[in-house]
């Protein structure tokens, strides 16, 4: 299955940062953002992944990633001109995607346990998947119910009166029809199409079905000053305790079986002296 990674958007949340750099390019401990959706895409098993920026930070984005060889897996890039809505990038990827199945994950979006998506890839038949994860404030997302089967009962954006406590990340499984679907949406109060919308019209086809994260998964928008700051520190206390790496893409890639060991090792004989290469030689090499 394909990956495409949405990181364009203005960033004016993180202004003055986002004046320096793409808000998926900030530094969430030791690595730049877009490492941990592409973590999520890579231990998902997808290795064909598009990612989708604006025109002034794709350049960066194609600079520091290049075309992904090195972690065994083939990058791509398109232009999102302005910030359009999550479900503009599908429309955005039409050729990337070839009417066929994808995984759609936002680039400020961090996942740390076991999501689920290895399995629910390879047991997919069609329609769509989302993710549902406890928050206490569901207030200020999407929110969705799931029934005794586990399709999705209803959704409801930023409601006063939330019927759940389980908000949507930004991670989702389309079929092929979730390009036509997106063409046929109505841009929004704000001029953007809205994925909560895609969601919508899956639903409505009862084709909608959710995964619950369980309490050994942490997610984090990190869209924000204060929940950078948060992810940073989440990040640094887990590598600490664990003395491993949190999406570290070369370890990825090696344990994925994604590149071999001799490839690997040409990578990291790459790398400037650093914390990180120390790491990598010490964890994947030995």
């Amino acid at each position: 299955m394909r990956g495409m990674i949405l990181a364009g958007g203005a960033g004016t949340r993180l202004f003055p940062l986002s004046q320096v750099a793409s808000k998926q390019l900030q530094p969430v401990y030791d690595k730049p953002m877009i490492y941990y959706p592409l973590e999520t895409l890579m231990s998902g098993g997808v290795r064909d992944i598009c990612l989708i920026s604006s025109p002034h930070d794709l350049p960066i984005f194609q600079r520091v990633l290049g075309n992904g060889h090195q972690w065994g897996i083939d990058l791509s890039y398109e232009v999102q001109p302005e910030p359009g809505g999550i479900a503009q990038a599908v429309i955005i990827g039409e050729s990337f995607v070839k009417q066929e199945p994808f995984v759609l994950v936002l680039g400020d979006n961090i996942f740390y346990g076991q999501t689920g998506l290895k399995s629910l890839i390879s047991n997919f038949g069609g329609g769509a998947a989302i993710w549902g994860y406890r928050v206490q404030d569901p207030q200020r997302y999407g929110v969705i119910e799931i029934d005794s089967s586990g399709l999705v009962a209803s959704i409801e954006e930023k409601p006063d009166n939330p019927k759940s406590d389980l908000a949507v990340p930004g991670l989702y499984v389309y079929d092929g029809t979730a390009v036509s679907r997106a063409k046929d949406l109505t841009p929004s109060d704000r001029g953007e199409l809205e994925i909560t919308d895609l969601n919508l019209s899956f639903l409505d086809d009862g084709q909608l079905s959710a995964v619950e994260l369980g309490r050994d998964v942490t997610w984090m928008d990190s869209g924000t000053h204060e929940s950078l700051l948060e992810s940073s520190a989440f990040i640094a206390a887990i590598e600490r305790e664990h003395g491993q790496k949190v999406a570290c893409l070369e370890e990825v890639a090696h344990k994925m079986g994604f590149v071999s060991r001799a490839e690997i090792s040409e990578t990291i004989e790459k790398m400037p002296q650093s914390p990180y290469r120390t790491y990598c030689e010490r964890s994947i090499l030995g």
